[in-house]
């Protein structure tokens, strides 16, 4: 795609591209609707909080222009953190906790708005991958370990995740018979859509085809109507409305106020801290994954897009919605769908704001086992053996930073998890010769060519995750059009996560017009055949 064809944005990109933009925001549309339903419900919130979220992520945060083609709104990856909210404060009260939940989303939609204006988009670059990985799997694997046991009719005593997935064959074994057919159909769709080659069927949103058999099935089976019925003249099952969606009458009725009162507790603060950092990270990770997939190669300003999202989540948890995020499978629809400018998530929230408005009627006939598929197929995504197997390609260090990441979330938390995670690396870092003094500050120096418009940045000794920042900030203040050369001759250890993040910036770099190189990891030995594996110094320059 050509770099001079870029599309103008603005009222001007309006008038120009508005007809390509409405088309992918009303596709995206359709993908959102039942995300949004059944991240809401995981959630421990009401239906609808979650389409308040994508409406004002895209009517209100679209217009703080930090990226062009990312649809904001609620994602699967909150719903552990949104869920222990609702949990731990409402201590045994749903209602009680829902508005205390919101109360904390303030708070950090507020934090996260100071993250933006201190510049801390480049946070992003710190975390190691591996962990941050993991944190995605285990948040995969929570969702799927509660939302089966909803696909299957069933409502488990547990709520900690090992047990949930330890109650999995009990619940299957005293499954409500319909409401597994719909959930396990909706299921199959989902698996099964992505693997038609088929241009045409491929343009289908799987979510749509889930809710178009999911429905009418939903009318067979009368769940609009209490009542029992034999499954194979064996068993007498109950079956109702409380398997669909419910939905206030009208959308003012659903607005709802957070309670503040319990704001500086340690609960709330601990959750405040976990929707602005795990919020914020998601959120940068989704957009760079994203600006790697525009066919203009346009990069957003973090700084700005983190912004946008802290006002956006300050809203939403005074309306009543879920915690937002730049949401990366929204957004590659929306690429793939042919989306040309921001105004596209406008539209994909202005289509939201309509049909909840208008047709608040069809949202109620939507089987909540249909959501649950749903939810279930994001959680495969996220924690799929794939997922296991790149991460073993890359090394087995990586593999156990992995692992470790996913198993203290699940019986511990997300933050702690993470926590893991940092703590395992730098441990292994510091095994492999990392002083402590060099653990948070790189050592290197650039030297200059202004002749040949050339820089040298020497880096001594370590290249690690936990002290790259300093080393792209460095970088930053070059010359965008110039030639960089980054030898890493001198240097005994450079990490996987250094090795990924200075490899997306060289072809970003190379790509506005600039030349970037990295050299001397000839001697170097790497902890795996992976192209970006990390590698240690094994012989000195001759």
């Amino acid at each position: 795609m050509s770099m001079t064809n870029t599309p103008i944005s603005g009222l001007r990109g309006l008038r120009e591209n508005w007809k390509s933009d409405m088309l992918s925001g009303f596709l995206v549309f359709l993908i959102a609707l039942p995300l949004c339903l059944g991240i809401s419900m995981a959630s421990g919130f009401p239906p609808v909080a979650g389409i308040f979220t994508a409406i004002i992520g895209g009517i209100i945060v679209s217009f703080f222009r930090g990226s062009q083609l990312t649809i904001k709104g609620p994602a699967a990856g909150l719903i552990v953190i949104a869920l222990g909210a609702v949990e731990e404060l409402g201590q045994g009260d749903p209602a009680r906790g829902y508005k205390l939940a919101l109360a904390a989303i303030v708070a950090a939609g507020v934090l996260q708005i100071i993250f933006g204006l201190l510049r801390s988009g480049i946070l992003s670059d710190f975390f190691p991958s591996a962990a941050v990985h993991g944190m995605l799997a285990a948040i995969g694997i929570i969702i799927a370990s509660k939302q089966i046991h909803t696909l299957m009719g069933v409502k488990p005593e547990a709520t900690q995740p090992i047990q949930l997935l330890a109650g999995i064959p009990h619940s299957i074994s005293t499954m409500n018979p319909e409401i597994a057919i719909i959930g396990l159909l909706s299921l199959i769709i989902l698996f099964i859509l992505p693997l038609f080659r088929n241009k045409y069927i491929r343009m289908i949103p799987a979510p749509l085809v889930v809710i178009l058999v999911a429905i009418p099935l939903g009318h067979l089976f009368q769940l609009g109507t209490e009542h029992k019925y034999l499954f194979l003249n064996d068993h007498e099952y109950s079956i109702g409305p409380r398997y669909l969606v419910t939905l206030p009458d009208n959308l003012a009725a659903a607005l709802t106020f957070p309670d503040f009162s319990q704001l500086t507790s340690g609960t709330s603060i601990k959750f405040i801290i976990m929707f602005a950092l795990v919020g914020s990270l998601e959120s940068l990770l989704s957009t760079k994954a994203i600006d790697s997939l525009d066919p203009w190669r346009r990069k957003s300003d973090m700084n700005r897009d983190l912004l946008g999202v802290g006002v956006g989540n300050t809203l939403a948890g005074l309306a009543g919605g879920l915690p937002m995020i730049s949401e990366i499978v929204r957004s590659s629809a929306n690429i793939n769908n042919g989306a040309r400018t921001w105004w596209s998530n406008v539209f994909h929230g202005f289509f939201l704001l309509v049909f909840v408005a208008f047709f608040p009627s069809l949202i109620h006939q939507i089987p909540l086992a249909a959501l649950a598929a749903m939810l279930i197929y994001t959680g495969y995504r996220l924690a799929s053996p794939r997922e296991f197997y790149k991460t073993f390609k890359i090394g087995k260090e990586q593999l156990l930073i992995f692992l470790s990441t996913i198993v203290v979330t699940l019986t511990t938390d997300l933050l702690l998890g993470i926590g893991a995670g940092i703590v395992i690396k730098l441990i292994m870092h510091m095994i492999n010769g990392l002083p402590l003094r060099y653990m948070f500050k790189p050592l290197f120096s650039v030297n200059e060519n202004p002749d040949a418009n050339q820089y040298l940045v020497d880096v001594r000794h370590s290249a690690v995750f936990s002290n790259f920042i300093l080393l792209k900030k460095s970088l930053d203040r070059l010359p965008r059009n110039g030639h960089i050369i980054v030898d890493f001759s001198d240097s005994q250890l450079v990490d996987h996560t250094v090795m990924e993040n200075l490899h997306r910036y060289m072809e970003d770099y190379n790509l506005g017009g600039g030349h970037f190189e990295i050299t001397g990891l000839e001697h170097h030995e790497k902890f795996s055949s992976h192209a970006m594996a990390a590698r240690k110094k094994t012989m000195e320059l001759v």
